[in-house]
């Protein structure tokens, strides 16, 4: 378990023993000590506030014992466990699709590049393939080795391709020159030229063309 999930799983036992008694607080007999530590940890962080000698105090009379440790939520923590268990995650896809899927990792810079080539689909005149724009907002971040993980399809890998390559045209080369030497997946204005634009539905113009020549034709004759 990576340690944002270790923490996330503490402010949870935290929030449920919360709201399980009227005052808010987990006591030092419902956490055993190690999960005791990870609290004191996230009360460096602002996550968890620890109770006061005068909080302790009231929770002793309450309890009807001594209290010596107890914790509960700050806004923050509260937030960061909302946030953390609605944050979409990547699924690894089905084995029946695995084949049709490759694995992808991405540096930080190249998913920048692509998050901004999806927000433009309303507007690009050759929109990212179907089902891209739902690979980066699901994708999950490894931070061991600072890649984002997405696993895409053919299309999806040749429309990265093309995200990539408009933002070489208007900056860096680095993100579509790395895409390239990884997976071998290179955007070719010359092929897509020959090949016709990919439009909304996915069909080269050319052969979108070719499809309704024959009627076109014998419709003028």
């Amino acid at each position: 378990m990576r340690s944002w999930e270790r923490a996330l799983s503490v402010l949870e036992a935290l929030c449920e023993r919360g709201q399980a008694v009227g005052h808010g607080w987990t006591l030092d007999t419902e956490l055993l000590p190690s999960h005791q530590q990870q609290v004191n940890a996230l009360e460096n962080q602002g996550l968890v506030e620890l109770a006061c000698r005068e909080d302790r105090a009231e929770l002793s009379a309450l309890e009807g014992r001594p209290v010596r440790w107890a914790a509960r939520l700050t806004p923050y923590g509260h937030d960061t466990l909302t946030y953390g268990c609605s944050r979409p995650r990547a699924e690894p896809p089905p084995a029946g699709a695995q084949a049709d899927r490759q694995l992808v990792e991405l540096i930080p810079s190249q998913m920048a590049a692509l998050r901004v080539f999806v927000s433009l689909a309303d507007q690009l005149r050759v929109p990212p393939a179907a089902g891209l724009a739902e690979q980066v907002r699901t994708a999950s971040c490894d931070h061991g080795i600072k890649r984002w993980r997405l696993y895409l399809t053919t299309e999806q890998m040749e429309s990265a391709a093309y995200g990539l390559w408009l933002h070489r045209m208007t900056g860096s080369a680095a993100e579509a020159n790395r895409f390239g030497r990884e997976y071998g997946v290179v955007y070719s204005p010359a092929r897509a030229a020959d090949e016709g634009p990919l439009a909304a539905d996915g069909l080269p113009s050319a052969a979108r063309a070719d499809a309704r020549g024959g009627a076109g034709v014998s419709g003028r004759g």
